[in-house]
């Protein structure tokens, strides 16, 4: 008698014929949303060339972005200062975040795509809103 998970992943052709799907494991940590957020990009290695990529996100998790640009700098191991959402304002509510590239795909349309993972977001911890007063009250 077949176990209900072969009942579950049997698939019937035409004829008669019956397969089994291949099982495919998610190897990601959490579920990416494809909206486009527009962030700085700059290595953080000063002994590298200096570039600032302005570039939307294709797909966003918690730890990684996905993008395409035409710098042909990014390696996979490249350290990065990503900055977002970016925006010139000064009101922005901008994070800069470290970064590493894991993922550098050359496109059919000629650009690359790159995928990084935020390894920690820089600055002072607590930011504007923490409480913190320097005028001695």
């Amino acid at each position: 008698m077949a176990s209900p998970y072969d009942q579950m992943t049997k698939t019937d052709k035409p004829g008669g014929i019956t397969t089994t799907r291949s099982r495919q494991t998610e190897r990601r940590g959490s579920r990416r949303c494809k909206f486009t957020q527009l962030m700085r990009i700059r290595p953080s290695d000063p002994e590298r060339d200096s570039f600032e990529d302005i570039r939307g996100t294709l797909s966003v998790s918690r730890s990684g972005i996905y993008f395409q640009s035409s710098v042909t700098a990014y390696e996979v191991g490249m350290r990065l200062f990503v900055t977002m959402p970016y925006s010139k304002g000064p009101a922005s509510m901008s994070r800069e975040y470290l970064a590493e590239v894991v993922r550098r795909d050359p496109l059919p349309n000629g650009l690359f795509g790159v995928g990084f993972k935020i390894l920690m977001e820089m600055g002072l911890p607590g930011g504007f809103g923490s409480g913190y007063s320097t005028n001695g009250r």
